[in-house]
């Protein structure tokens, strides 16, 4: 029952870590150019656009990337244009570089070429603070340093971000955290309060486990409510995904499961034991307990 449940929340995380894959590991190749396409928000999101990048090595390899982006942060294109089409030139200027852009909207639609120049100074000002943007990857992959410095422009990495980790003391951090805590609004405020909500030793990648799962210190402040207030971080991870709520705690106890732990609520989620089914599992016969529960849902149970 625990391999299933270390399976199930594998493949959750996988799920969501998918996301840094897609932004973080690129396509070496010899220049920075490629297609862009955009696409007007909806009217709930007048103020943004979507804007994806595609690139193609010569080697037939291909890279995309694509996200929202304020129209603010585009110098030279308005959502006045997008909507009334024609030609446009406009550009994404960050610290980490610049991207230029030519093409014609059409319909609320576009799309055109780009061209990506780095920022040198970037680099130089990156590695005074220990993030090398020339060497190979923590991974132990090659990737081109224009390459990673077109990821830092898309997703906005910056000294200022850089500094505001390092901040937070959590330890050696290196260029992947840049990337992973500007995808997933990683900064200082909520390293400390992780650290302070009784978490001190988390790492990067717990940090953005807990944004997926959204772990933040009130919900670890309500685990301590339900009766935890010494598990380990996987099992607030466990509650998030399988959905251990305190409505859910309190129906269980209130039939007279009262000395559960996070593996039995997790077993119960996963097998969809219920108040309805402990009374009718009750009725038959079935003594309450959770792996007894489980042997009636399964129909494996008898007397």
């Amino acid at each position: 029952m625990s391999k299933n449940m270390q399976i199930l929340t594998r493949l959750a995380f996988a799920l969501a870590i998918i996301v840094i894959g897609n932004y973080v590991i690129v396509v070496a190749q010899t220049t920075l150019t490629g297609d862009w396409k955009a696409q007007a928000k909806s009217e709930k999101n007048p103020d943004k656009i979507q804007l994806s990048f595609e690139r193609r090595s010569e080697k037939g390899g291909r890279n995309q990337h694509g996200s929202s982006f304020n129209y603010a942060d585009l110098q030279g294109l308005s959502r006045e244009q997008v909507s009334s089409g024609g030609a446009v030139k406009f550009s994404l200027v960050r610290e980490a570089g610049s991207i230029e852009c030519e093409g014609s909207f059409s319909g609320g639609k576009g799309a055109g070429t780009f061209r990506f120049t780095a920022n040198s100074q970037f680099v130089a000002a990156m590695k005074t603070r220990g993030f090398d943007f020339e060497a190979d990857s923590s991974r132990g992959k090659n990737q081109d340093l224009e390459e990673r410095l077109f990821a830092a422009t898309t997703l906005n990495v910056t000294t200022t971000l850089a500094d505001d980790l390092l901040s937070a003391n959590f330890g050696k951090l290196e260029v992947e955290d840049l990337f992973k805590a500007a995808i997933f609004k990683v900064d200082s405020q909520f390293m400390r309060e992780m650290k302070a909500s009784g978490f001190p030793n988390l790492g990067m990648e717990d940090l953005v486990k807990a944004r997926i799962f959204k772990i933040d210190a009130d919900f670890v402040r309500q685990v301590v409510a339900m009766g935890f207030d010494k598990e380990p971080f996987e099992s607030l991870v466990k509650m998030r995904i399988f959905k251990v709520t305190p409505e859910f705690i309190a129906e269980a106890r209130s039939e007279g499961l009262t000395n559960l732990d996070v593996e039995d609520l997790v077993k119960m989620r996963i097998f969809k034991i219920n108040s309805q089914f402990i009374r009718e599992a009750r009725e038959a016969g079935v003594p309450l307990e959770v792996e007894k529960l489980v042997q009636k849902r399964i129909g494996v149970w008898s007397k």
